[in-house]
C-alpha cells in the first residue's frame, strides 16, 4: 500500500485487513471527521461501497446486507449524534444475530467535553447492544500502529461473525489531516502479511453432538408419536434435513416462512403452512396436544403458536445456543448446527425404531388443506389475501422482506407452501417497524436477487428516507404496501375498544390520509393501486403497489376466517369415517 498521511495510513491498513478477512460490502455516510474512513473504504476495488445520506437508513441498509449474506458489513459515520442515529440498527443486529462493523469517527480526547462542535460522549455509545466495543486510540505513525490496526480489524471481523454474530463498535478518534494530503511516510512499515493473507487467521470447527447425546435425544423424540417440529430462521439451510426427520418420526413441520422449510424443492409432505390459523381454532387445539416440541432456530412470531407450545416439553436446537425460551419450557438446549444434527438424529437409534402414528400427521395435513378454501370465501378487502396472492406471482429467486406488525403475521398465517425457493427475511422486532425499506434495499443489493417488500403504510412512511436510499444505490424494489390509513395491528388490541376514539385515531392508530404517489415519486417508482385480489398481476416490475383496505373491516375478516376454519374443521371431523 502507498500510505497518504499519518491519519489515513492506519485506516488504510485497517480497511485492507477488513477486505483480507472477507468483508465485501460497506456503507458510508457523509461527514468531515469520518472522511478518512470513507475514502479508505471507497478506494478498495474489492469492497462494494454504498453511499447513504441518512445514518439511520444507512444502519438498516448495512443490516439488510449482512442479514442476506451472513457476512460482516461495515457502516461508517461522522462524530456526534450521527453515531447515535445508528443505534436502532445496532440494537436490531444484536437481537437478530447479524454481524455489523460500526466504524464511528470521533473527536480526539483534547476536543471532548470542552464545548467543541459535533462532539458527544461516544464511548460505549451502544451499551450492551454492542457485542464488543473498542476505543481505537490515537497513534503516531509506526510499525506498531500498523500492526495494531491490522490485528484489530481481524479481531473485529471474527468477533462480529463468530459464535452468535452481532454488532462490533469501533470508535476512531481522528486528528487532522482529515483530507488526503500527501505526507512522506515509509511504505514498508504499513505492509501486511504476504500473499494477501489476513494478519491473524481464525479457524473454528463446527461439530455435531457426540454419539451419546444423539442417542439420548433420538430416544426422547422417538418415544413420542405426537410431537411437532417448529421450524424458525437459522443461519444456514436445513430444510431437507428437517423433512427427513419429520418423515421418520411421522410429525408435522410447522414452518415459519423465514425458516426456508415452507418453500423450496425439498420434500414438503410434512409441512404445515397455516399452523397460526389452525391453532386459533379451539376444537383443533383440544385434539392436538403435542407430547414434545422440537424447536429449530428462532421462535416464530405467531402468538397462537407460542401460547400453544408454552406448556409443552421442548427441545431447542439453536446453532448459537441462544436462550430464546420465553415460556421457560425447554428441557434441553442443543447448541449445534441444525442440518447436520437433524440428519444424524433421523438415522440414529430411537428415531429409526420409533412407532409413528399415521393419523397424527394426516390430521394436520387435512386441516392445513382447508385454509385456502377459507381464504377464497372471505370477502374483498381481506389483508390476509394479499399475503396469499403473492405466492404464485413471485419468481423463484425472489427475496421478500416482511415488515413487522401485520405483514409478517399475515404471511406466517396465509402464505402457502410451495416449490419455489422464495427467501423471506424480517427483523426480529427490536425496531418494530423501523428501517424496513432500507434493510430490504441492502439485502437486495448484496444478493443481486429481485427485491420485494410487504409493508404497511405507517412503516413505509416511517422509512420514507429508505426510498431515497434505494434510489441512490440503484436498487429497484417492488414494494407492496397495504394502506389502511394507520397502524392496523392496534385495531386487534384492547386499546382500540377502550380508548377515546379521536385520541386513538390520532395518537395510537396514527391515521394520516397521505397520498402514496408522492412516496413513489421520491423513490422513482411507478405507482399502482390494486385490490387484494389483483396483487399478483401487479408484480410485473419494480414499483409501489398500493392495496387500500379498511382497518376495522379487516379485523372482522380475520375473525371471520378463524370462525370459517373452525366450521370447516368440524364438518371435516363429522364427515371422517369411524376409526
Amino acid at each position: 500500500m502507498s500510505p497518504l498521511n499519518r491519519t489515513f495510513a492506519p485506516l488504510e491498513a485497517f480497511v485492507e485487513e477488513l477486505a483480507r478477512c472477507g468483508v465485501r460490502h460497506a456503507v458510508t455516510c457523509p461527514g468531515s471527521r469520518n472522511a478518512p474512513i470513507v475514502l479508505a473504504l471507497a478506494a478498495r476495488r474489492d469492497v462494494e461501497c454504498v453511499s447513504v445520506i441518512d445514518e439511520r437508513s444507512a444502519g438498516f441498509f448495512a443490516l439488510g446486507m449482512a442479514r442476506a449474506t451472513g457476512r460482516p458489513v461495515a457502516v461508517t459515520c461522522t462524530s456526534g449524534t450521527a453515531a447515535a442515529n445508528l443505534h436502532p440498527a445496532v440494537a436490531e443486529a444484536r437481537e437478530s444475530s447479524t454481524p455489523l462493523l460500526v466504524l464511528t469517527a470521533d473527536r480526539p480526547p483534547e476536543l471532548r467535553d470542552v464545548g467543541a462542535g459535533q462532539s458527544i460522549d461516544q464511548l460505549g455509545l451502544f451499551g450492551t447492544a454492542a457485542k464488543w466495543f473498542v476505543e481505537v486510540g490515537t497513534h503516531e505513525p509506526s510499525r506498531a500502529t500498523a500492526v495494531h490496526h491490522r490485528a484489530l480489524a481481524c479481531r473485529a471481523v471474527d468477533t462480529a461473525a463468530s459464535g452468535r454474530p452481532g454488532p462490533v463498535h469501533l470508535n476512531f478518534p481522528l486528528r487532522p489531516p482529515l483530507a488526503p494530503e500527501p505526507e512522506d511516510l515509509d511504505p514498508a512499515i504499513w505492509t501486511g502479511r504476504p500473499d494477501n493473507r489476513p494478519w491473524t487467521e481464525v479457524r473454528r470447527a463446527a461439530g455435531t453432538l457426540d454419539a451419546d447425546d444423539l442417542t439420548r435425544v433420538g430416544r426422547r423424540l422417538g418415544a413420542e408419536p405426537h410431537g411437532v417440529i417448529v421450524c424458525g430462521e437459522a443461519p444456514s439451510p436445513y430444510a431437507e434435513a428437517a423433512a427427513g426427520l419429520a418423515a421418520a418420526l411421522g410429525w408435522p413441520l410447522l414452518a415459519d416462512p423465514p425458516s426456508g422449510v415452507r418453500c423450496g424443492p425439498h420434500e414438503r409432505e410434512s409441512v404445515v403452512a397455516h399452523y397460526d390459523l389452525l391453532l386459533r381454532a379451539e376444537d383443533f387445539v383440544r385434539g392436538h396436544d403435542p407430547g414434545i416440541v422440537l424447536r429449530v432456530g428462532e421462535l416464530p412470531v405467531s402468538q397462537s403458536l407460542r401460547a400453544w407450545i408454552a406448556g409443552c416439553p421442548q427441545v431447542v436446537l439453536d446453532p448459537y445456543g441462544t436462550w430464546h425460551d420465553p415460556a421457560r419450557a425447554a428441557e434441553l438446549l442443543l447448541a449445534a448446527p441444525p442440518a447436520a444434527t437433524l440428519e444424524a438424529l433421523a438415522l440414529g437409534a430411537g428415531v429409526t425404531d420409533c412407532v409413528a402414528d399415521p393419523k397424527w400427521i394426516e390430521s394436520w395435513r387435512r386441516a392445513d388443506s382447508l385454509v385456502p378454501g377459507v381464504l377464497d370465501a372471505c370477502s374483498q378487502g381481506f389483508e390476509g389475501a394479499v399475503a396469499a396472492a403473492l405466492a404464485p406471482a413471485l419468481p423463484d429467486d425472489a427475496l421478500v422482506w416482511l415488515s413487522y406488525s401485520m405483514p409478517v403475521r399475515d404471511v406466517e398465517a396465509f402464505f402457502p407452501a410451495g416449490e419455489r425457493p422464495v427467501r423471506f427475511l424480517s427483523g426480529r422486532g427490536a425496531n418494530g417497524i423501523d428501517g424496513v425499506v432500507s434493510s430490504a434495499a441492502g439485502a437486495a443489493l448484496a444478493t443481486g436477487r429481485p427485491g420485494y417488500v410487504l409493508i404497511g403504510d405507517v412503516a413505509l412512511l416511517h422509512d420514507a428516507g429508505g426510498l431515497l436510499t434505494a434510489r441512490r444505490a440503484g436498487v429497484k424494489l417492488t414494494i407492496v404496501c397495504v394502506n389502511n390509513d394507520g397502524g392496523g395491528i392496534f385495531d386487534f388490541l384492547p386499546v382500540a375498544e377502550h380508548a377515546e376514539p379521536e385520541a386513538y385515531e390520532r395518537h395510537v392508530a396514527t391515521s394520516h390520509g397521505l397520498d402514496m404517489s408522492a412516496l413513489a415519486a421520491l423513490g422513482g417508482l411507478e405507482h399502482r393501486i390494486v385490490s387484494a385480489e389483483e396483487v399478483g398481476s401487479a408484480l410485473s416490475g419494480p414499483g409501489l403497489v398500493e392495496v387500500r383496505t379498511e382497518r376495522r373491516h379487516n379485523v372482522e375478516l380475520h375473525r371471520q376466517a378463524v370462525t370459517a376454519l373452525a366450521e370447516a374443521l368440524r364438518s371435516e371431523a363429522g364427515a371422517a369415517p369411524e376409526a
